[in-house]
């Protein structure tokens, strides 16, 4: 059976396991986004795409990991504007123990620096721009971004700088559209978080396909 499957068998059943845990964490009625189907179907998705990154088993639990983790985050902001404490921390303290680990077995400390580094550089740059403007980002999107730094800095800093333009670029489109079909107005609070993660998948994308130089 290819990683593939396995991935994205494995996060599935895993969120299924958790969805029940995942709907508490909706303030106010939960809504489509966290039931069963939605949260299984977005892990799905995360695994398949964490063994098509992967390079060995190591790499494949520890993003896949990460995906499940913000497939959940995905959900519960979607449903509530929340991006919960409860799952961000285990996940980026599971992303960084996992890429310690391979970096041991790989013998190579440099991604791993460049990671974490990239990791810090977001989450301050994120928490600026929170403090410009906290109506338009929160703590929970400052937190995610720095995970999430994590994870593009493991793939270089072309990811890192690509992940940002692609997050603000894709979040930017969604509220012209929603605006253009009147399903929000300038008032409107959004979810980012999605954005965040979307823009983290594109930047990887594309960089892993060779269409920019990562160094």
């Amino acid at each position: 059976m290819s990683p593939l499957v396995v991935a994205g068998s494995a996060t599935a059943l895993a969120a299924i396991a958790t969805a029940l845990p995942v709907r508490r964490l909706v303030t106010g009625d939960p809504g489509a986004w966290t039931s069963r189907v939605a949260v299984a179907l977005l892990a799905a998705l995360a695994g398949a795409g964490a063994a098509v990154l992967a390079e060995g088993w190591l790499q494949l639990v520890t993003f896949a990991a990460l995906g499940l983790g913000c497939a959940v985050l995905v959900a519960v902001d979607l449903d509530c504007h929340r991006l919960p404490d409860v799952v961000t921390i285990p996940t980026a303290a599971t992303l960084v123990a996992g890429l310690v680990v391979v970096s041991a077995q790989q013998g190579q400390w440099d991604p791993l620096g460049r990671a974490l580094a990239a990791g810090v550089v977001l989450g301050l740059a994120f928490l600026a721009l929170a403090l410009i403007s906290p109506r338009s980002l929160g703590l929970g999107d400052v937190k995610l971004a720095g995970l999430l730094g994590v994870f593009l800095g493991w793939f270089g800093w072309t990811s890192v700088l690509v992940g940002v333009v692609a997050t603000f670029l894709l979040g930017g489109l969604a509220a012209v559209v929603l605006l253009a079909f009147a399903r929000a107005s300038r008032s409107t609070a959004l979810a980012f978080g999605p954005w965040l993660v979307l823009g983290a998948v594109a930047a990887v994308a594309v960089t892993s396909a060779g269409l920019t130089t990562t160094p």
